[in-house]
């Protein structure tokens, strides 16, 4: 940046101001895992930009992802994380694992980095003001949907209370959600981040949900990136088996959210540095756009 003339610099701003004005005020769902959750300079970008977005007048709602921190746990225990369909296989065990590295170590690092850049954030799991009710995930297999796959303790989500985020963004603060649930008889359930995100940003009608990932958005069987999606190519990307393994949850959750009001998703690769502000401020083709047509 420092090699950039400053009327440069103030043609970059000022190319933002219609993006700046048609998004005030405006909550905007971001999905944050992948490689950029795991190299200290992409969770220091992360960490600016989301405060950034805050301070310029827009609304972000933070759900986090944690594999890689969950797979490392398990290792240290001697156990091996298996999935079915892009679900962990949650039995007891790796439920606390889950709760503690979610909730304990993953979410409290965002909240101290984003403090770090100089915002105010508040670390949530589902089970905070009750925020998301869930039940045992009931998973059809694909190919055949007479057969139900056992996947421990995985929820499906039944409701979320928006009300406690609401209070928080009105106060200033910043979310940050831990997609952990909780049952009617209080058992606690693992459930996949980027559903949580999904449903969160239709609860909120939110503006966008971006999904940062490790890979450059969905690409096609020859690799080539698909800058553009609707529901239609999602459902035949899926039954040519293009898209497979954890793209499948994400997907999903991204057609839903498309289809239930939210006015565009993005698949963004989060190993690219602001990957976020180009696509919320700029006219620059990032990663995967999802619309409902």
């Amino acid at each position: 940046m420092n090699t950039i003339a400053p009327q440069d610099h103030a043609a970059i701003l000022a190319q933002a101001l219609p993006y700046l004005q048609q998004y005030q005020g405006k909550t905007m769902v971001i999905k944050y895992g992948g490689n950029a959750m795991t190299e200290p300079a992409l969770q220091r970008a992360f960490a600016h930009d989301i405060v950034l977005l805050q301070v310029l007048g827009i609304r972000p709602v933070v759900v986090h992802g944690g594999g890689p921190q969950i797979e490392n746990a398990l290792q240290r225990l001697g156990k091996k994380g298996q999935f079915i369909q892009g679900m962990r296989v949650t039995d007891a065990e790796t439920m606390g694992v889950v709760q503690w590295v979610l909730a304990g170590e993953v979410q409290q690092e965002i909240v101290g980095l984003i403090h770090q850049a100089g915002g105010k954030a508040v670390g949530l799991s589902g089970r905070d003001g009750a925020l998301i009710q869930a039940q045992k995930l009931r998973l059809r297999d694909l190919q055949d949907p007479n057969i139900e796959h056992d996947v421990g303790q995985v929820g499906d989500i039944v409701a979320i209370n928006p009300g406690v985020i609401q209070t928080l963004q009105q106060s200033g603060f910043i979310p940050v959600i831990s997609p952990i649930g909780f049952g009617t008889d209080n058992e606690s359930y693992n459930i996949n981040a980027d559903v949580v995100a999904s449903q969160l940003a239709t609860t909120l009608q939110a503006e966008k949900l971006l999904l940062l990932t490790n890979i450059p958005g969905v690409l096609d069987k020859q690799g080539q990136l698909l800058t553009q999606l609707t529901p239609a190519h999602i459902d035949a990307l899926v039954a040519d088996g293009t898209i497979s393994g954890g793209m499948l949850p994400k997907l999903a959750g991204a057609m839903d959210a498309a289809k239930a009001g939210v006015k565009t998703v993005h698949i963004v690769d989060g190993r690219v540095p602001h990957a976020m502000l180009l696509t919320i401020l700029t006219a620059q083709a990032c990663g995967t756009m999802i619309q409902a047509q």
